[in-house]
Protein backbone atom coordinates (compact mmCIF):
# COMPACT_ATOMS: atom_id res chain seq x y z
CA UNK A 1 0.00 0.00 0.00
CA UNK A 2 1.54 3.36 -0.93
CA UNK A 3 1.88 6.02 1.72
CA UNK A 4 -0.59 8.90 1.52
CA UNK A 5 1.37 12.13 1.48
CA UNK A 6 -0.93 15.09 1.45
CA UNK A 7 -0.55 18.63 0.23
CA UNK A 8 -0.73 21.46 2.72
CA UNK A 9 -4.19 21.52 4.26
CA UNK A 10 -6.43 24.53 4.55
CA UNK A 11 -7.06 25.58 8.13
CA UNK A 12 -8.73 28.63 9.56
CA UNK A 13 -6.11 30.74 11.34
CA UNK A 14 -2.48 29.98 12.25
CA UNK A 15 -1.01 26.58 13.16
CA UNK A 16 -2.15 25.75 16.67
CA UNK A 17 -0.13 24.56 19.65
CA UNK A 18 2.09 21.48 19.09
CA UNK A 19 0.12 19.47 21.65
CA UNK A 20 -2.72 19.61 24.14
CA UNK A 21 -3.58 17.62 27.25
CA UNK A 22 -7.04 16.06 27.46
CA UNK A 23 -8.86 13.19 29.13
CA UNK A 24 -9.95 10.16 27.12
CA UNK A 25 -12.04 7.19 28.37
CA UNK A 26 -10.07 3.93 28.39
CA UNK A 27 -10.69 0.61 30.04
CA UNK A 28 -8.65 0.73 33.23
CA UNK A 29 -8.53 -3.08 33.35
CA UNK A 30 -10.52 -6.16 32.35
CA UNK A 31 -12.22 -6.76 35.69
CA UNK A 32 -15.57 -6.23 33.91
CA UNK A 33 -16.08 -7.62 30.40
CA UNK A 34 -16.76 -4.70 28.07
CA UNK A 35 -20.15 -4.76 26.35
CA UNK A 36 -21.82 -1.91 24.43
CA UNK A 37 -25.57 -1.86 23.84
CA UNK A 38 -26.30 0.26 20.75
CA UNK A 39 -29.94 1.28 20.27
CA UNK A 40 -31.19 2.29 16.80
CA UNK A 41 -29.98 5.73 15.72
CA UNK A 42 -32.12 8.49 17.15
CA UNK A 43 -33.64 6.38 19.95
CA UNK A 44 -31.13 6.83 22.77
CA UNK A 45 -27.49 6.82 23.82
CA UNK A 46 -25.38 3.63 23.93
CA UNK A 47 -25.00 1.88 27.29
CA UNK A 48 -21.57 0.55 28.15
CA UNK A 49 -20.46 -2.09 30.63
CA UNK A 50 -16.80 -2.11 31.60
CA UNK A 51 -14.36 -0.54 34.04
CA UNK A 52 -13.92 2.73 32.15
CA UNK A 53 -11.85 5.60 33.51
CA UNK A 54 -10.71 8.93 32.11
CA UNK A 55 -6.95 9.15 31.61
CA UNK A 56 -5.16 12.38 30.76
CA UNK A 57 -2.99 12.07 27.65
CA UNK A 58 -0.87 14.39 25.52
CA UNK A 59 -2.42 14.72 22.04
CA UNK A 60 -0.05 16.04 19.38
CA UNK A 61 -0.92 18.30 16.47
CA UNK A 62 -0.73 15.87 13.55
CA UNK A 63 -0.76 18.70 11.01
CA UNK A 64 2.90 19.23 11.87
CA UNK A 65 3.79 15.68 10.73
CA UNK A 66 0.98 14.99 8.24
CA UNK A 67 3.37 14.28 5.35
CA UNK A 68 5.10 11.54 7.34
CA UNK A 69 2.01 9.59 8.33
CA UNK A 70 1.17 6.23 6.76
CA UNK A 71 -1.77 3.83 6.86
CA UNK A 72 0.73 0.99 7.18
CA UNK A 73 2.52 2.51 10.19
CA UNK A 74 0.24 4.90 12.10
CA UNK A 75 -3.04 3.53 10.60
CA UNK A 76 -4.40 7.04 9.94
CA UNK A 77 -3.67 9.75 7.39
CA UNK A 78 -5.11 13.10 6.33
CA UNK A 79 -6.06 13.74 2.71
CA UNK A 80 -7.42 16.72 0.86
CA UNK A 81 -10.78 15.57 -0.45
CA UNK A 82 -13.20 18.03 -1.92
CA UNK A 83 -16.79 16.90 -2.28
CA UNK A 84 -19.71 17.87 -4.48
CA UNK A 85 -22.21 16.95 -1.75
CA UNK A 86 -24.40 19.89 -0.80
CA UNK A 87 -26.42 18.27 2.00
CA UNK A 88 -24.90 15.38 3.96
CA UNK A 89 -28.24 14.85 5.71
CA UNK A 90 -29.80 13.81 2.37
CA UNK A 91 -29.40 10.03 2.13
CA UNK A 92 -30.12 9.98 -1.60
CA UNK A 93 -27.38 12.52 -2.24
CA UNK A 94 -24.98 10.51 -0.10
CA UNK A 95 -25.66 7.40 -2.19
CA UNK A 96 -25.62 9.26 -5.50
CA UNK A 97 -22.64 11.55 -4.98
CA UNK A 98 -20.60 10.78 -1.88
CA UNK A 99 -20.25 7.02 -2.19
CA UNK A 100 -18.60 7.24 -5.64
CA UNK A 101 -16.31 9.99 -4.29
CA UNK A 102 -15.22 7.81 -1.38
CA UNK A 103 -14.74 4.76 -3.59
CA UNK A 104 -12.49 6.78 -5.90
CA UNK A 105 -10.54 8.17 -2.94
CA UNK A 106 -9.82 4.74 -1.47
CA UNK A 107 -8.86 3.27 -4.84
CA UNK A 108 -6.55 6.17 -5.60
CA UNK A 109 -4.78 6.12 -2.27
CA UNK A 110 -4.45 2.36 -1.74
CA UNK A 111 -4.36 0.82 -5.21
CA UNK A 112 -7.21 -1.54 -4.30
CA UNK A 113 -8.86 -3.40 -7.18
CA UNK A 114 -12.33 -3.18 -5.61
CA UNK A 115 -13.84 -0.92 -2.96
CA UNK A 116 -17.19 -1.54 -1.24
CA UNK A 117 -18.77 1.42 0.58
CA UNK A 118 -21.19 -0.17 3.01
CA UNK A 119 -22.11 2.17 5.86
CA UNK A 120 -22.44 5.82 6.87
CA UNK A 121 -22.89 7.28 10.35
CA UNK A 122 -23.78 10.92 10.88
CA UNK A 123 -22.69 12.24 14.27
CA UNK A 124 -23.99 15.52 15.64
CA UNK A 125 -22.90 17.00 18.97
CA UNK A 126 -25.99 19.24 19.12
CA UNK A 127 -29.08 17.15 19.90
CA UNK A 128 -27.79 14.34 17.73
CA UNK A 129 -30.06 11.65 19.15
CA UNK A 130 -33.15 13.86 18.98
CA UNK A 131 -32.39 14.57 15.32
CA UNK A 132 -32.13 10.87 14.45
CA UNK A 133 -28.33 10.64 14.44
CA UNK A 134 -25.63 9.58 16.86
CA UNK A 135 -23.42 11.59 19.19
CA UNK A 136 -19.59 11.62 19.00
CA UNK A 137 -18.10 8.48 20.56
CA UNK A 138 -16.15 9.15 23.71
CA UNK A 139 -14.32 5.89 24.29
CA UNK A 140 -11.00 4.64 22.99
CA UNK A 141 -11.99 2.00 20.46
CA UNK A 142 -11.47 0.35 17.09
CA UNK A 143 -14.40 -0.60 14.87
CA UNK A 144 -13.35 -4.16 13.93
CA UNK A 145 -11.59 -7.15 15.46
CA UNK A 146 -9.75 -10.21 14.21
CA UNK A 147 -13.12 -11.97 14.11
CA UNK A 148 -15.55 -9.25 13.03
CA UNK A 149 -13.50 -7.98 10.07
CA UNK A 150 -13.86 -11.18 8.00
CA UNK A 151 -17.41 -11.70 9.26
CA UNK A 152 -18.46 -8.30 7.91
CA UNK A 153 -17.12 -9.30 4.48
CA UNK A 154 -19.28 -12.42 4.61
CA UNK A 155 -22.28 -10.28 5.60
CA UNK A 156 -21.83 -7.94 2.64
CA UNK A 157 -20.74 -10.08 -0.31
CA UNK A 158 -22.29 -13.12 -2.02
CA UNK A 159 -20.90 -16.30 -0.41
CA UNK A 160 -18.66 -17.37 -3.31
CA UNK A 161 -17.19 -13.91 -3.79
CA UNK A 162 -16.70 -13.43 -0.05
CA UNK A 163 -14.70 -16.63 0.33
CA UNK A 164 -12.57 -15.77 -2.70
CA UNK A 165 -11.88 -12.26 -1.39
CA UNK A 166 -11.02 -13.55 2.08
CA UNK A 167 -8.15 -15.58 0.59
CA UNK A 168 -6.42 -12.37 -0.51
CA UNK A 169 -5.56 -9.15 1.27
CA UNK A 170 -8.43 -6.89 2.32
CA UNK A 171 -8.59 -3.78 4.49
CA UNK A 172 -11.39 -1.96 6.30
CA UNK A 173 -10.96 1.82 6.14
CA UNK A 174 -13.17 4.46 7.73
CA UNK A 175 -13.32 7.86 6.04
CA UNK A 176 -14.08 10.60 8.59
CA UNK A 177 -14.90 14.19 7.69
CA UNK A 178 -16.41 17.38 9.02
CA UNK A 179 -19.70 18.14 7.24
CA UNK A 180 -20.31 21.59 8.74
CA UNK A 181 -19.39 24.78 6.94
CA UNK A 182 -17.11 25.88 9.79
CA UNK A 183 -13.98 24.09 11.05
CA UNK A 184 -14.37 21.54 13.85
CA UNK A 185 -14.31 23.23 17.26
CA UNK A 186 -16.10 20.68 19.46
CA UNK A 187 -15.21 17.03 20.15
CA UNK A 188 -12.45 16.51 17.54
CA UNK A 189 -11.28 12.98 16.87
CA UNK A 190 -7.99 11.80 18.36
CA UNK A 191 -5.94 8.88 17.03
CA UNK A 192 -3.38 6.56 18.60
CA UNK A 193 -0.27 5.88 16.52
CA UNK A 194 -0.64 2.16 15.73
CA UNK A 195 3.10 1.64 16.23
CA UNK A 196 2.56 2.40 19.94
CA UNK A 197 -0.28 -0.14 20.38
CA UNK A 198 0.54 -3.51 21.98
CA UNK A 199 -1.71 -6.57 21.40
CA UNK A 200 -2.73 -6.54 25.08
CA UNK A 201 -4.14 -3.01 24.63
CA UNK A 202 -7.05 -4.34 22.49
CA UNK A 203 -9.94 -5.81 24.48
CA UNK A 204 -12.77 -7.58 22.65
CA UNK A 205 -16.11 -5.88 23.28
CA UNK A 206 -19.49 -7.25 22.22
CA UNK A 207 -21.46 -4.63 20.28
CA UNK A 208 -25.12 -5.49 20.70
CA UNK A 209 -27.76 -4.12 18.33
CA UNK A 210 -31.46 -4.89 18.22
CA UNK A 211 -30.97 -7.31 15.31
CA UNK A 212 -27.38 -8.55 15.57
CA UNK A 213 -24.27 -8.72 17.73
CA UNK A 214 -20.93 -7.51 16.46
CA UNK A 215 -17.47 -7.11 17.94
CA UNK A 216 -15.15 -4.15 18.39
CA UNK A 217 -11.94 -3.51 20.28
CA UNK A 218 -11.88 -1.21 23.31
CA UNK A 219 -8.54 0.30 24.26
CA UNK A 220 -6.97 -0.71 27.58
CA UNK A 221 -4.92 2.14 29.02
CA UNK A 222 -1.24 2.14 28.10
CA UNK A 223 0.91 5.13 29.03
CA UNK A 224 3.08 4.46 25.95
CA UNK A 225 0.30 5.32 23.49
CA UNK A 226 1.15 8.26 21.22
CA UNK A 227 -1.91 10.40 20.47
CA UNK A 228 -2.51 12.79 17.55
CA UNK A 229 -5.30 14.92 16.10
CA UNK A 230 -5.89 17.35 13.25
CA UNK A 231 -7.06 20.64 14.77
CA UNK A 232 -9.90 22.56 13.11
CA UNK A 233 -10.63 20.12 10.32
CA UNK A 234 -12.47 21.66 7.38
CA UNK A 235 -15.10 20.31 5.02
CA UNK A 236 -12.59 19.63 2.25
CA UNK A 237 -10.43 17.30 4.34
CA UNK A 238 -10.85 13.64 5.22
CA UNK A 239 -9.07 11.30 7.63
CA UNK A 240 -8.61 7.70 6.50
CA UNK A 241 -8.53 5.32 9.49
CA UNK A 242 -7.46 1.72 9.01
CA UNK A 243 -9.53 -0.42 11.38
CA UNK A 244 -8.61 -3.85 9.99
CA UNK A 245 -5.91 -5.32 7.76
CA UNK A 246 -5.82 -9.03 6.94
CA UNK A 247 -2.08 -8.91 6.17
CA UNK A 248 0.12 -10.19 9.01
CA UNK A 249 3.52 -8.97 7.89
CA UNK A 250 4.33 -6.34 10.51
CA UNK A 251 2.27 -3.46 9.13
CA UNK A 252 -0.44 -1.80 11.23
CA UNK A 253 -3.53 -3.99 11.39
CA UNK A 254 -5.74 -2.13 13.89
CA UNK A 255 -6.07 1.37 15.31
CA UNK A 256 -7.58 3.23 18.27
CA UNK A 257 -9.45 6.53 18.29
CA UNK A 258 -11.82 8.61 20.42
CA UNK A 259 -13.48 12.01 20.52
CA UNK A 260 -12.17 14.36 23.22
CA UNK A 261 -12.55 17.90 24.55
CA UNK A 262 -9.89 20.17 23.05
CA UNK A 263 -8.80 22.71 25.70
CA UNK A 264 -7.89 25.19 22.94
CA UNK A 265 -11.45 25.26 21.59
CA UNK A 266 -13.41 28.52 21.93
CA UNK A 267 -15.43 29.06 25.08
CA UNK A 268 -18.65 28.38 23.18
CA UNK A 269 -17.55 25.99 20.41
CA UNK A 270 -19.72 25.27 17.41
CA UNK A 271 -21.23 21.77 17.73
CA UNK A 272 -19.40 19.14 15.72
CA UNK A 273 -21.17 17.60 12.71
CA UNK A 274 -19.37 14.73 11.00
CA UNK A 275 -19.81 11.66 8.86
CA UNK A 276 -17.85 8.43 9.04
CA UNK A 277 -18.06 6.14 6.03
CA UNK A 278 -17.01 2.51 6.31
CA UNK A 279 -15.41 0.76 3.37
CA UNK A 280 -13.65 -2.45 2.41
CA UNK A 281 -10.70 -2.30 0.05
CA UNK A 282 -9.89 -5.59 -1.72
CA UNK A 283 -6.59 -6.41 -3.42
CA UNK A 284 -5.82 -8.87 -6.21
Amino acid sequence: MPDIRTVETTTAGPVLTPWVEAAVPYLADLSVKPVTYNPPAGTGAPRRDGNYRDFKVRIHNARLVARDLSLDRQAFVLARHETAVRDFYDRDEIARTYEPEVEALIKRETGASKVVVFDHTIRAADRGVERGHRAPVRSVHNDYTEKSGPQRVRDLLPPDEAEARLKKRFVEINVWRNIARDPVEMAPLGFVDAESIAPRDLAVCDLIYADRTGEIYIGVYNADHRWYYFPRMTRDEAVLIKCYDSMKDGRARFSLHSAFDDPTSPKNPKPRESIETRTFAFFD
